[in-house]
């Protein structure tokens, strides 16, 4: 298939979850991709699993010499690229009156500054008519237990979208926000979800999404290639939910 075809795409956080799934569905629709993670093994697997067109770049998105680096490295292999997805984030769920400054401060680094800057050091190698991606969360519009922190840094995305949706509409390049619910990917279990408690968990869940159960990685991918492809080409500064109709309840 080539509904990417000959389109460079970058996307943060894509060595494992939404971001690999989305690679890997790029890849197969034609484009080179390009993952970025923090650990190396799981980048190296993740470039494995996509195949010859992907490269892969370590890094933590919270440092603006990583952003730097991979503008570089994008301009040096490919002199520019089409789609830029700012999909790595963290979350840790916790009342607010537990929340350290240190913690508060981890989830903004990364879920809000580090895709500020990351769009900030790529956007002059985007390409007119190219597409921005950013990984929100239902959090920002659902009230959540525990996710005070972590909602406010995904609701940032929301206004970051919005502001260069106006500010590149002359370069035809679209801003948008994917907000996924509840996803079974490997975040579950560093959110705590031991295997013990999965199939509690996921019931519990059920009883909280319309479609009765959580959503899966390639289900948010396919949402993300919409969204960045032609599919999408009259679609920019929204926030999709793709959350089975969660924020409905």
């Amino acid at each position: 298939m080539d509904t990417l075809k000959n389109k460079v795409a970058v996307i943060t956080g894509g060595a494992s979850g939404i971001g690999l799934a989305s690679a890997k569905l790029f890849a197969a629709e034609g484009a080179q991709v390009v993952v970025t993670g923090r650990r190396a093994e799981a980048v190296e697997a993740a470039v494995a699993q996509i195949g010859p067109a992907a490269l892969g770049l370590v890094g933590d998105v919270a440092d603006i010499g990583h952003h730097k680096a991979v503008a570089q490295a994008v301009r040096e292999r490919f002199g520019g690229l089409d789609v830029y997805m700012a999909n790595a984030g963290v979350n840790t769920i916790m009342p607010s009156p537990e929340v350290t400054e240190a913690e508060y401060d981890a989830q903004f680094a990364v879920n809000a500054r580090g895709v500020f800057f990351g769009v900030q050091k790529i956007e002059p190698l985007l390409r007119d008519g190219g597409a921005i991606l950013l990984t929100g969360s239902i959090a920002s519009q659902k009230a959540l237990h525990g996710h005070a922190a972590y909602a406010g840094s995904k609701a940032a995305l929301e206004a970051f979208a919005r502001v260069w949706a106006l500010e590149l509409k002359d370069r035809g390049v679209r801003v948008n926000v994917l907000s996924p619910g509840p996803t079974d990917t490997a975040i579950l279990g560093k959110l705590g979800v031991g295997p013990e408690q999965r199939d509690a968990f996921e019931a519990g869940m059920a009883e909280r999404i319309p479609l009765g159960r959580l959503a899966r990685p390639e289900e948010l991918a396919r949402a993300a290639l919409f969204l960045v492809s032609d599919a999408g080409s009259f679609i920019t500064g929204v926030n999709l939910a793709v959350d089975g109709g969660m924020t409905m309840l």
